[in-house]
């Protein structure tokens, strides 16, 4: 571990604990939970805006986050961690994008194993308060407007954070979808990984329980009655122009999300 933590990490496996939860939580989801994310935001902005909000401070928010989406109701699943924690190097994290929850939890995930950054929309880093957590995160920041631009920011600047020993996460989609297309997941994860000489490690996840807003995207319902699944996949080395490793990316997405929607039952604890 790279910090001491007050709090439990997760190495390989987690199903969230059996617990009750609370009147108001169970009738107003949303609010309780947002209140809870607004004060852990809150109180992030202002370390940052002083210098003090380091990787332990991140860590210790992302968790917070995923306890006051576990405190509603939510039950969370997450396999294979070890994949990525066992790694002696950094590596590229490739996953698709559902909601604004990943953002919040992968750090809780890998920060205490490895340095970690992300590649996020430039909206991000404009939030007010938020954006000043996002900008002391070092982020690879694409602005969506110029895709040929993006892609050589992405690449240029992805290589000198994993020289500089970052693992570096690519949610490859150009916006975040409830259902997967593999036609919108494109290769810039690969490349980058393939320039950078790192392997990728494949990420399954599901996170609509944390809905996308009608008014405000970054800002919709919370269903409780949605599991998160979080799954690793094995690493992966980079062998030529990377289609074969593109498409068993793909695969472990695909094949993790018609599990995961085929199974209705909730984890065990």
């Amino acid at each position: 571990m790279r910090f001491e933590l007050d709090f439990p990490i997760i190495l390989n496996h987690y199903k969230s604990p059996h617990q009750a939860t609370s009147w108001l939580g169970r009738t107003f989801p949303s609010l309780c939970f947002y209140q809870k994310v607004l004060g852990v935001v809150f109180r992030g902005s202002s370390l940052a805006k002083r210098g003090k909000y380091q990787d332990k401070e991140w860590c210790l928010s992302s968790y917070q986050i995923l306890k006051a989406i576990e405190s509603v109701g939510t039950h969370t699943q997450i396999e294979n961690l070890q994949f990525l924690t066992d790694l002696n190097e950094p590596c590229v994290v490739i996953g698709n994008h559902m909601s604004t929850l990943e953002t919040f939890l992968l750090p809780y995930l890998i920060c205490p194993h490895k340095k970690m950054t992300f590649v996020i929309k430039e909206a991000l880093v404009s939030y007010p308060i938020f954006k000043n957590i996002m900008i002391s995160r070092n982020p690879i920041v694409v602005g969506r407007s110029n895709p040929k631009q993006d892609f050589l920011t992405v690449l240029n600047e992805g290589v000198k954070r994993i020289k500089d020993g970052y693992t570096v996460v690519v949610f490859p989609q150009t916006t975040r979808m409830l259902e997967f297309d593999r036609n919108q997941f494109n290769s810039i994860g690969v490349k980058l990984a393939r320039n950078a000489g790192v392997p990728v490690v494949p990420l399954a996840l599901k996170t609509d329980c944390w809905g996308i807003g009608s008014l405000l995207k970054d800002f919709g319902a919370i269903h409780p009655n949605r599991p998160i699944n979080l799954k690793f996949g094995t690493p992966m080395t980079i062998e030529g122009n990377g289609k074969n490793q593109q498409e068993q990316v793909i695969e472990h997405i695909e094949n993790c999300l018609t599990r995961w929607r085929g199974d209705n039952s909730l984890p065990e604890s």
